[in-house]
């Protein structure tokens, strides 16, 4: 699919001086993220497309044949014209972007102004991309800068109330304002231009009048315009000027006499115009001079050229300021309607004369439009909730309704003859009206968000409607019941249009890190082969259709700016049209069928096909290829928490903080040390009070103006003649849980002594993990092969050594170099050379040389070699005589001789070549690529030197596909480790494989649960898998897959059941010692945040998101019908807790809110003083007073995501979203407790345990799929132990998409 004309294609309403000639003629402006080359002779468009964001300024070389531009985001690009060739593309030399742009008259310099605070002007060498100079120009707006024609170090800017004179001085710029004197008071500017001599400037003013200048003295003004002077040309013996009145100024040279003048209005269009004027005299943003003719920039985005005898013709328009996401295709001919934010309908020919064909302004802005099947009408939905119904060629009114407030995002005529009208609104509700006789015949209810996609089935008696919530529902048309249909049976139905984005059929559109309004649009070819999308990153993107399984293969095709708001197939299915949000553009993709596709170049930047650019698609390549390597630590929060965090609430008063003194009525308590009884009585005879609290052990603060005291008593509250008296009393430290009660038989049960002494410290000693996902060649054997290093989360591993020792190593930055503008995947030095390494990525394989400190390159050329094409390159190895091997996409190795590809070994692996691996001592090469196991090979292969003879080896993972990602050699041994988080060794003899590491794949690690009496612990991820662990052998003990996401996990209280509750909303009993499914059940339809079993084995209790916890009484069998419900949760769920006796729960909950719950009623307990008197089984909240001082200082950038206190009673562990595991005395009820902390956690930790016996804490982090051990005790151990002893060297750095190395 190419970009063929974008008729909506102008920059108008906020950019200034963006339109030119070029050298042959042509005309040069920008919309969007496209430069765009106009022929109005040809009426074609040439574009070039290297920005990804706005364009917002652009400039044009005195000798009319390069182009400078600038985007949002600081990138300065200039290219030729003629040839869209780049010469500095992607340089970072702007820190700031900038808005105005202009060469110098000897087109050897380039002055900026930035949209910084202080609007900052630079003035570069812009062949070596180096700043000359750079100053603050003005707090205000600056609208224009130009360079002085005669002398390049001088120049002027103009802005709001802003006129200045500025000259080079070394590396600054030295101004001075302009002196008014007594002409008048310093207006706005808006343009201006140098005279015929170096002294003499002209600048256009807000108010239309054009100042005179001499230096800096203004010595006359004249009135030009009315209204606002936005633009200036300087010619040979004149000037041209335009203004807010929309009249185009012809002077002479001194602005003595205007000669000509020329009003844009519609009776003065050519016939040849392409399109009509939306009005007369609109404002004129932009005037260039050439070839005989004035060309004009207008507000509305209309390309105005006018010849000087008079006549003017309309070249390009478009919509003006707004958004623009209407858009509806007619069914017969080759037209489309647009409406958009700026109160237009319009009507576009997409035949090759691209024009407007029709325009009608309306009342408010419109959302949507759609044609009849017949054509001949158009319906608009309105932002106002109204929609109108017009003739599609007058566009006049037919009919309008107006039964809804909010917007009408989506509109649809049913199929056949067109008889109903689905109107859908931002309301939730879908209104079907009979167009016949013009009533609203049905409402379809049912949507928990605004509607945004809508499809009629063929027969026109079902909808098909999505939700912003991410519901696909289905109503019975015309009456708007709501339907339940199977997902097989969707598939099966017939439907008349499809621009949904949910469903089974398009699951595989969605990027892999995407939220539910990322997807803005689809539409499906009138064959239903091709799905085209557009996405909020500003991509166009096809499919093929049905697109089922995530992360489908695409074409991608980048020219919007912004959100793509809409795309619609042709009634031919030949052009594609979609349209912009803010960047307000229409553009037209011709769509080529496979077979019949003409040798232009194609501006796709993924391929879905095994075609000639790359060699093919893998979704574990794009996948890498998309990844963003950015700190997670303090990005986002795990969960979306919402509300007041603990620390910052307004705290209750608890049972130990009820007796805080306060005699309201002027009596004092002073020298208090009596018992409670007397101080009772002594309160009751003097103010005839009630005590209203019952006695319990406290230490109580009586409080007057001189003196403090204190007693080891009770806190009682007393009602005093309508005033309350607080006796606090300070109690000492008593652990809530019941593991903490002084008897021995229970002490003794949960295998913890009778002596409890706290934990003082914790010292890391077992990880389960690797991180093979979207990590490569990071396993090594060292030692010769008795150890392996490798790494997870932000640990250093190494694996089967008891002691290592340590240097610490400090480099420098030898060389830097832009390296590709897309991803380089691995840069990696010969084995034979400190100076020469290798590059590759997509599309990519660079051969460099350093060079003291400069980096030298030569790209690999492909030679003469039949068939041999550039693919996406994966791996890199290394032979004797200048030999290099890279492995690609496709599967095949490219045999390199220096940088010359001489040889091609076809389909190597048959999946992508992942990892290749050189061994040194005899120069045999170890490859791993992706591919299914068979008898006749693996994913692993042994070469030799030359790559043309192999052995397979088969990997003994019971997976349908095996990916490996990193291979190293020893002794007899081949290391593999796989993309499922396995290290694997391979015997070269037998080919026997010894599983050494497993780990959890994709998804964050959720659930974790310790066994009751043994060291064992399960855990539960996202991969659809539960594990369990054995901390002692070190090793996973089994593993069940469940085919869902799973999100918690827990162990009955005997240990012979376990609880699993998944993100789907269902939760599963396992027998523990057959692993059989006891019962299973799903009464949530969203995921199952926390799942229980009270501690006397009756009850389950499940936690979801949906706000609410259910009971089960297990008692009852494996049916598991729910017995009732935790009400009024004011968000979903994040931990529970069983008290003692199985009579309460207590829920933690999103909204940073603790609450109570007596089971198995579920009514909530409100009195505090019953609350603070449970004993608690456990406690994993992190919420409540008992817990406060676990909160940081810096909570408000990342939450405490989980806790446990041990089975003592007397320490708790907790972690968070910065990665750290926090050790506190338990309870902790000061803000900002004391506490160690610990580091091995790359990003979140999303839950941690004690063991049984309190020997371990279990920790599991979020994205980064590792549990960890950490071993209870006293003694300290430096982390320093960790780090491995390495040779100095050289080393190789690269990052970002735009990779530099």
């Amino acid at each position: 699919m190419t970009e063929e004309f974008a008729p909506v294609f102008y920059r108008g309403y906020d950019c200034r001086s963006n339109l030119f000639y070029t050298q042959t003629g042509e005309i040069v402006y920008h919309v969007a993220a496209v430069g765009v080359v106009y022929n109005r002779q040809q009426n074609t468009q040439h574009f070039y497309l290297g920005h990804d964001d706005d364009i917002l300024c652009l400039a044009i070389h005195p000798l009319k044949d390069y182009v400078a531009t600038g985007q949002v985001g600081s990138m300065f690009i200039c290219y030729n014209n003629l040839k869209f060739l780049l010469l500095n593309l992607e340089r970072p030399v702007l820190e700031k972007e900038c808005s105005v742009y202009t060469y110098s008259a000897d087109g050897k310099r380039l002055a900026s102004v930035g949209i910084d605070d202080n609007h900052t002007i630079v003035l570069w060498d812009w062949k070596k991309g180096e700043k000359l100079s750079a100053v603050r120009g003005s707090k205000d707006k600056i609208f224009v800068v130009k360079i002085n024609p005669y002398m390049p170090d001088k120049l002027i800017t103009v802005g709001i109330k802003h006129m200045k004179f500025w000259r080079r001085a070394g590396g600054g710029l030295i101004g001075r304002k302009g002196c008014i004197g007594a002409l008048g008071r310093t207006d706005t500017m808006m343009c201006a231009v140098y005279g015929w001599t170096e002294e003499m400037a002209f600048s256009g003013t807000s108010t239309g009048d054009v100042c005179i200048w001499r230096d800096v003295f203004l010595i006359k003004t004249v009135k030009a315009h009315d209204g606002p002077v936005f633009s200036m040309h300087a010619l040979e013996k004149g000037f041209v000027t335009g203004g807010k009145d929309g009249v185009v100024a012809l002077w002479d040279d001194t602005f003595e006499r205007c000669l000509k003048t020329y009003a844009i209005k519609r009776a003065a269009l050519a016939p040849g115009s392409k399109g009509l004027l939306l009005e007369d005299n609109p404002s004129i943003r932009a005037i260039s001079l050439g070839h005989g003719h004035i060309l004009v920039g207008t507000k509305n985005g209309e390309i105005l050229e006018v010849d000087k005898s008079g006549p003017i013709t309309l070249l390009v328009q478009g919509h003006m300021e707004g958004e623009v996401w209407g858009l509806a295709t007619h069914p017969h001919l080759p037209i489309c309607a647009t409406v958009s934010d700026d109160k237009t309908l319009r009507i576009w020919d997409l035949s090759p004369s691209h024009c407007m064909l029709a325009v009608r302004k309306l009342k408010k802005g419109g959302r949507c439009c759609c044609f009849s099947p017949d054509g001949k009408a158009l319906a608009v939905g309105l932002n106002d909730g109204s929609f109108l119904i017009v003739n599609a060629d007058t566009l006049e009114d037919l009919v309008s309704f107006q039964h809804r407030k909010d917007v009408i995002s989506e509109i649809r005529f049913s199929p056949g003859a067109g008889k109903y009208l689905a109107v859908a609104s931002c309301d939730n509700f879908v209104d079907i009206y009979n167009v016949m006789s013009s009533k609203r015949v049905g409402i379809c209810k049912g949507a928990s968000s605004y509607i945004t996609h809508m499809d009629w089935d063929i027969r026109g008696k079902l909808l098909q409607v999505n939700t912003g919530a991410k519901e696909q529902l289905f109503f019975e048309a015309p009456r708007g019941k709501k339907q339940t249909i199977p997902t097989l049976e969707v598939e099966k139905i017939g439907w008349a249009s499809w621009t949904s984005v949910l469903g089974s059929c398009c699951e595989g559109i969605w990027p892999i890190i995407g939220e539910v309004t990322d997807v803005t649009a689809s539409c499906l070819t009138s064959d239903s082969k091709v799905l085209a999308t557009g996405d909020d990153f500003g991509f166009v993107k096809l499919f093929r259709y049905p697109a089922k399984g995530k992360f489908g293969k695409f074409k991608r095709y980048v020219a919007h700016s912004t959100h793509v708001t809409n795309v619609r197939w042709t009634y031919d299915d030949s052009l594609l049209v979609t349209v912009g949000g803010a960047d307000t553009s229409l553009m037209l993709w011709t769509y080529e069928m496979e077979g019949h596709r003409d040798s232009r170049q194609c501006d796709s930047e993924e391929s879905d096909l095994d075609s000639e650019e790359d060699g093919g698609y893998d979704s574990d390549v794009t996948r890498e290829n998309e990844i963003n390597y950015t700190i997670k630590a303090l990005s986002t929060n795990i969960r979306p928490m919402f509300g007041i965090k603990p620390h910052l609430q307004q705290k209750e008063p608890t049972l130990d903080e009820r007796g805080v003194s306060t005699v309201t009525d002027g009596s004092a308590l002073v020298g208090l040390s009596w018992s409670w009884l007397a101080l009772a009585l002594l309160l009751a005879a003097s103010h005839n009070v009630t005590p209203v609290a019952p006695p319990a052990p406290q230490t109580l603060l009586c409080k007057q103006s001189t003196a403090v005291q204190s007693v080891h008593r009770t806190s009682m509250a007393f009602h005093v003649m309508h005033k309350i008296v607080m006796l606090t009393v300070k109690h000492q430290k008593r652990p809530p849980v019941s593991r903490a009660l002084p008897q021995p038989e229970k002490l003794q049960t949960n295998n913890v002594g009778k002596k409890k002494r706290p934990i003082e410290d914790l010292i890391l000693e077992l990880v389960f993990g690797y991180r093979g996902k979207d990590c490569r060649n990071n396993v090594h054997y060292l030692n010769d092969g008795a150890d392996v290093i490798y790494h997870t989360a932000s640990i250093g591993i190494l694996y089967n050594v008891a002691t290592g020792d340590s240097a610490d190593m400090s480099g420098a930055k030898i060389a830097s170099r832009a390296g590709h503008n897309q991803r380089i995947f691995v840069a990696e030095f010969r084995p034979d050379s400190d100076t020469q390494f290798v590059s590759v990525g997509v599309k990519h394989v660079r051969f460099w040389t350093l060079a003291g400190r400069a980096l030298l390159s030569k790209k690999g050329l492909l030679s003469s070699i039949e068939d041999a094409r550039m693919q996406t390159m994966l791996s890199v190895a290394f032979g004797a005589n200048n030999l290099t091997f890279t492995g690609t996409i496709s599967g095949d190795v490219c045999v390199w001789k220096d940088h010359v590809l001489i040889r091609i070994v076809a389909k190597a692996h048959n999946g992508p070549v992942f990892t290749m691996y050189t061994t040194l001592r005899d120069g045999l090469i170890v490859t791993g690529g992706k591919e299914r196991p068979s008898k006749e090979g693996g994913a692993v292969k042994l070469w030799d030197q030359e790559l043309k003879r192999c052995r397979a080896f088969r990997l003994e993972t019971g997976q349908m596909t095996d990916c490996v990602r990193s291979v190293c050699r020893g002794k007899g041994k081949i290391l593999v480790g796989t993309r499922n988080a396995e290290i694997i060794e391979v015997g070269e003899k037998n080919a026997a494989c010894n599983i050494l590491i497993n780990g959890h794949m994709d998804g964050p690690i959720w659930g974790l649960a310790t066994h009751p009496s043994r060291d064992f612990f399960l855990s539960a991820a996202e991969d659809g898998t539960v594990r369990l662990w054995d901390i002692v052998e070190k090793k996973m003990l089994n593993k069940v897959s469940l085919g869902h996401a799973a999100r918690t996990v827990c162990y009955s209280p005997e240990g012979d059941m376990v609880a699993i509750g998944m993100k789907n909303g269902e939760f599963i009993i396992l027998l523990v010692t057959s692993l059989k499914i006891w019962g299973k059940k799903r009464d949530r339809r969203s995921a199952i945040q926390d799942i229980r079993f009270s501690p006397d084995s009756r009850y389950l209790a499940v936690g979801s998101s949906e706000n609410a916890v259910d009971f089960y009484d297990l008692t009852l069998g494996p049916t598991l019908n729910r017995i009732s419900y935790c009400k009024d949760i004011p968000s979903f769920v994040i931990q529970m807790d069983f008290s003692a006796d199985s009579s309460y729960l207590q829920v933690s909950t999103g909204s940073y809110k603790r609450q109570v719950y007596e089971v198995p009623s579920g009514k909530q307990l409100v009195d505090q003083a019953v609350i603070d008197r449970i004993t608690w089984a456990t406690w994993t909240s992190v919420l409540g007073d008992e817990v406060i001082g676990i909160w940081s200082r810096h909570a408000e950038k990342a939450d405490v995501n989980c806790a446990c206190v041990s089975h003592s009673g007397i320490n708790l562990v907790t972690g968070d979203d910065f990665g750290m595991v926090k050790l506190f005395d338990f309870p902790c009820p000061e803000k900002f407790a004391k506490h160690k902390r610990f580091l091995g956690h790359s990003a979140h930790l999303t839950n941690i345990r004690f063991t049984s016996g309190d020997r371990y804490v279990v920790s599991a982090g979020g994205d980064d799929c590792r549990q960890r051990e950490l071993k209870a005790g006293s003694t300290e151990k430096s982390e320093d132990d960790r780090i491995l002893k390495d040779r100095p060297g050289k080393k190789l750095e690269c990052g970002g998409s735009s990779d530099k190395l």
